[in-house]
């Protein structure tokens, strides 16, 4: 009897047992994915590729549709920026002029008197001491605790500007807002030009929030 012919497509006769490590007819080989699975590293359908946004979504770098480094909201110009700086070096210049006229005064009515009774009174000291930290306070609170906290100082409520970072357009927080604010101080006692820097820059920016990487922008 002559041994038959095994079939063209692999497929066992009938009756027979497929070797071991074979694989029956209609199951798929190890490795290979059944119909309608997908290969390993391959997306399923509807999700995004490892490394692209989801839809909606912003690409790496880009912020908010705006491209890489450009802001998202239009930077506040140099003349309201000053004017806001103006409002709030005034608000917290008030205590201290108060104090400091008190001061003045007690010793200009001891004038006349002869030595030691021509010395301020300790009470007008007092008086002086107190609001120069009265000053100092109100600076920190408005500067760096409500500034860093909404975006907005007084001054910048006023004139409807805030103070981001250049990453998220959120507010800073007090700790960032106060490392500006000494920063600030440390570049316009050193040099006259930051406060003047945002006049030709393009990023409308001081020396301190370039440091910072802060933008001020307008809020309306």
């Amino acid at each position: 009897m002559s041994t038959p012919t095994p079939p063209p497509d692999g497929r066992p006769q009938y009756g027979q047992q497929p070797q071991y490590g074979q694989p029956q007819y209609g199951q798929p080989q190890y490795g290979q994915p059944q119909y309608g699975q997908p290969q390993y590293g391959q997306p399923q359908y509807g999700q995004p590729h490892y490394g692209q946004p989801q839809y909606g979504q912003p690409a790496y770098g880009q912020q908010g549709g705006y491209g890489y480094g450009a802001p998202a909201a239009p930077l506040a110009e140099w003349g309201p920026r000053a004017g806001a700086f103006l409002i709030d070096s005034l608000i917290s210049s008030i205590p201290i002029l108060i104090g400091y006229g008190i001061f003045i005064a007690n010793i200009a009515s001891r004038a006349d008197n002869t030595y030691p009774d021509d010395d301020p009174e300790i009470w007008a000291i007092l008086v002086f001491l107190l609001s120069l930290a009265v000053s100092l306070g109100l600076g920190l609170w408005n500067r760096v605790f409500r500034q860093g906290k909404t975006g907005q100082s007084v001054g910048k409520s006023v004139l409807n500007l805030r103070l981001v970072d250049s990453t998220y357009f959120q507010p800073v927080g007090a700790g960032k807002a106060f490392l500006r604010e000494f920063l600030a101080g440390l570049f316009n006692n050193a040099c006259f030009l930051n406060l003047l820097w945002p006049l030709w820059d393009d990023q409308k920016q001081t020396w301190h929030d370039k440091v910072m990487s802060t933008y001020v922008i307008r809020s309306n």
